[in-house]
């Protein structure tokens, strides 16, 4: 089998105990594509194991999604399923915890008129924004992790047979979320310590800005007062501890809405509902996407930031250094948890609302006065790389280096 059947085990036990920390008498919810099958087995006997009151698993066919959008009417791509919604927003009021087992295939969607898959997603992202709203505030626990399918495989290694190819995926797989050690659970322990390090350092210095310099990219971001970085473990509504990414290798925060300036190049390909976006980059003015260009995906990369009306914001920057483990694997994984967590990153549309001193408790009017985006959207796209250069701005105006050659410099 691959994973082995212990490595199986261990990835079950990590995200039931690590990724979203299963309390006792607590609903579990888990999406999965059907090829996770084996994973979201082991996912329900463990949640029941730590004293879930129910585990309800909602498995998906991307062939299924293939044929919709190929064949059918085209008034069904504005509309969403509201039972689905508000089954949702239920479980998020009793508290359940919500994992996501995130196996894409990047070229699903080829050939899939855009104007079908951009009706489909804002009718989707409108519909859900109460469930992805209280996830982005933290009400809940919940968690991203991966399956290697055959689909996914082939495009990261194009050139291996199917069979080697998966197994080549699952073995990155097996050393990003370090389900090959033997406690992968104190493992992870060790590694939300080390990233709780970092955060703790750089909210201390309280930039005004960040300076970002690579071929390609000059970009200024500015930091909203009282902005927080965040990495690694966090915790919900109820103080429980849990882990949003698996793996993860980022500390982030919040970009101000309104002062992002300058041209930010692309290093990785952007999977965006099943569509490629590559090689692209895009033009800031006091916050605003003014213009882009893309290899691939252009008018996907156009629906994008037409989204809604603040799509064309940033709502989050990343920070992960180069000399990472999922960078130094030198693969591109068409998959933005993966690929993400190799490379600094940016977020077009929504902000976290914890990425802001109270900001939890504040309502969409006041998050937006103190610099917070408000989007339908939150779509991660990779700017990292070893000439990348990032320096601090504080607030007395010292210009300090945060980053060189890609890698952390303090």
């Amino acid at each position: 089998m691959i994973p082995t059947q212990q490595q199986l085990e261990n990835y079950a036990e990590l995200i039931v105990r690590v990724g979203v920390n299963v309390q006792p008498g607590q609903k579990v919810v888990v999406m999965a594509p059907i090829a996770a099958a084996p994973l979201a087995r082991q996912i329900v006997s463990r949640a029941y194991s730590a004293g879930a009151s129910d585990v309800f698993v909602e498995y998906n066919d991307e062939q299924l999604t293939r044929i919709r959008f190929l064949q059918a009417p085209e008034e069904n791509f504005s509309k969403y399923p509201m039972w689905r919604a508000e089954a949702f927003q239920g479980f998020v009021a009793e508290g359940a915890a919500f994992i996501q087992i995130y196996s894409p295939d990047p070229d699903l969607l080829t050939g899939v008129d855009p104007e079908r898959v951009a009706a489909s997603s804002k009718a989707a992202s409108t519909a859900l924004a109460p469930y992805r709203n209280a996830l982005m505030n933290h009400e809940n626990a919940w968690t991203l992790v991966s399956w290697a399918t055959p689909e996914w495989a082939a495009k990261v290694f194009p050139d291996e047979p199917s069979e080697t190819a998966v197994e080549k995926l699952w073995e990155r797989i097996v050393d990003a979320t370090r389900i090959g050690l033997e406690d992968p659970v104190e493992a992870w322990r060790g590694h939300n310590a080390t990233l709780l390090d970092m955060v703790e350092r750089l909210n201390a210095k309280r930039y005004a800005e960040l300076r970002f310099t690579a071929p390609g990219t000059e970009l200024t971001i500015g930091l909203p007062d009282g902005h927080l970085w965040l990495g690694g473990g966090k915790k919900n509504g109820r103080g429980v501890l849990f882990n949003p990414n698996m793996p993860t290798e980022e500390v982030f925060t919040m970009p101000h809405k309104d002062r992002v300036n300058g041209i930010v190049r692309s290093t990785k390909p952007l999977n965006y509902s099943g569509q490629l976006i590559q090689n692209f980059s895009l033009t800031f003015k006091d916050g605003k996407v003014t213009d882009f260009t893309a290899e691939q995906g252009y008018e996907a990369l156009a629906k994008l930031l037409s989204m809604d009306e603040n799509a064309v914001r940033l709502g989050e920057v990343a920070l992960v250094p180069d000399d990472s483990p999922i960078s130094n694997s030198g693969v591109t994984f068409y998959n933005t948890l993966f690929d993400e967590n190799a490379s600094c990153h940016l977020a077009l549309g929504q902000a976290y609302p914890v990425n802001l001193e109270g900001g939890t408790e504040l309502s969409p009017e006041e998050l937006a006065s103190r610099g917070a985006n408000r989007s339908l959207v939150h779509e991660d796209f990779m700017i990292g790389s070893p000439e990348m250069n990032i320096d601090g701005v504080t607030q007395d105006g010292s210009v300090e280096p945060i980053f060189r050659g890609g890698n952390w410099a303090f």
